[in-house]
């Protein structure tokens, strides 16, 4: 075996003949002139060999570090003439035509930003770190360009803050397949119009049949004017964390209103009234049952929210809607002010709370997506303006797989 044949098969490359090769011992770089493997000459569009026109100046592309040393590709493309599509350069088959960087070097940072912050995966793989960014960005534009969004049946809506000073954007997920499928700036009417009038088509917005969101007019607005054919049901957590807040604000105006001795009694109950039912001890029931006497208003509160839990566990929704309609009129005989705006509200959305009964969706998923955001975000420790953070938030948890996009042969790590 020759020594060119062995570098070949150490550093797994294909698609590439290696001509010549040198090390570079001060700054520990292994310099590798290559051509491309048998025929080359080609055109990158139809793939045909054209005539060569002229042989440009010589071009570095770097590789994947190997065992610390820097790997870089020499080579002097080819300009050629092609029947078909005129004058262009030559096929390079190891990267991006016009790159400085090859497809499996692109692969390696597409990996290592998934997980770990820039500045690290740029000292595993012994690059600046803005030249690391340059590329990362650069590589994710390509990758996503032209693509659209496909097969949206089921969708959810939230916003994110991504900077200092109330700086808000608009996300739109995928919540069967969870993944993020666009991402825009402000969270506005404008916001989410653009989103349905620039990415998706009137066909498109006719396939989606559920959509998820919090109560905002905004959300709720678009969605029903926008999908037709979509039942909108309101985020079960925006729906308890209401009535978490009724109840806390009871507690509140009981705890103003109470004598020294009396707050010795109501103090440390905030966190027992927001339990769930399923994660409270014996203890706990104890500590809020002895409210019945000590404070009856705090118990009645306590009481309805308990009791509203049972709205969630029904499987027909003619049953739920009545379930509502008694434990309302419970809720308004209560003349506890904070629960009565509850049930207004409630009232005022149910037909767009029933529908859970039929499909129990949430954006839990949406919330899970969101957590690992803030995790891309305090990675970078904050993003000075939004498309560099929405194009780590397509690389992580984007609805394209863009490591997936760099072709198979190239996928060495």
């Amino acid at each position: 075996m020759t020594l060119n044949k062995f570098i070949r098969k150490l550093l797994r490359l294909k698609d590439l003949s290696v001509v010549n090769f040198e090390f570079g011992f001060k700054k520990r770089q292994l310099h590798l002139w290559v051509k491309p493997y048998k025929n080359g000459c080609r055109c990158p569009e139809c793939q045909r060999r054209g005539r060569i026109l002229r042989t440009m100046d010589d071009r570095l592309w770097q590789d994947v570090p190997v065992c610390g040393w820097l790997v870089l590709f020499h080579y002097r493309p080819k300009e050629i003439w092609c029947r078909q599509h005129g004058r262009l350069q030559e096929f390079i088959p190891w990267a991006e035509a016009y790159a400085r960087v090859t497809y499996r070097l692109e692969y390696a940072m597409l990996i290592y930003c998934q997980f770990m912050p820039q500045s690290s995966a740029a000292r595993l793989l012994q690059m600046a770190q803005s030249t690391l960014s340059d590329q990362l960005h650069r590589c994710i534009a390509r990758l996503r360009e032209g693509h659209r969004i496909r097969d949206l049946k089921t969708m959810g809506i939230d916003e994110i803050s991504y900077c200092r000073g109330q700086k808000y954007a608009t996300v739109v997920y995928d919540l069967d397949r969870s993944r993020v499928v666009w991402v825009g700036r402000g969270k506005g009417r404008e916001t989410i119009d653009q989103f349905f009038h620039e990415a998706l088509s009137d066909y498109q917005k006719a396939k989606i049949q559920w959509a998820c969101c919090d109560m905002s007019p905004t959300y709720i607005g678009a969605i029903e004017e926008h999908c037709p054919n979509a039942t909108l049901v309101l985020d079960r957590f925006h729906i308890v964390k209401a009535l978490n807040a009724a109840v806390d604000e009871v507690r509140k105006q009981q705890w103003r209103e109470a004598s020294a001795d009396e707050r010795k009694i109501l103090k440390g109950l905030r966190w027992l009234l927001f339990k769930h039912s399923d994660n409270r001890s014996k203890k706990d029931s104890r500590i809020l049952n002895a409210l019945r006497k000590a404070n009856r208003k705090i118990h009645r509160a306590w009481i309805l929210k308990d009791e509203f839990e049972h709205f969630w566990e029904y499987g027909a929704k003619w049953a739920a809607q009545r379930f509502v309609k008694h434990w309302s009129t419970a809720a308004l005989k209560s003349r506890l002010q904070p629960i009565r705006n509850f049930v207004t509200m409630l009232r005022k959305h149910l037909h767009r709370i029933l529908p859970f009964i039929n499909k129990s969706i949430t954006n839990a998923k949406a919330e899970g997506l969101n957590r690992i955001i803030r995790l891309v975000k305090n990675r970078a420790s904050g993003f000075r303006s939004l498309p560099p953070f929405i194009d780590m938030i397509f690389l992580t948890v984007g609805d394209l797989d863009l490591p997936g996009q760099i072709p198979a042969k190239f996928r060495t790590l």
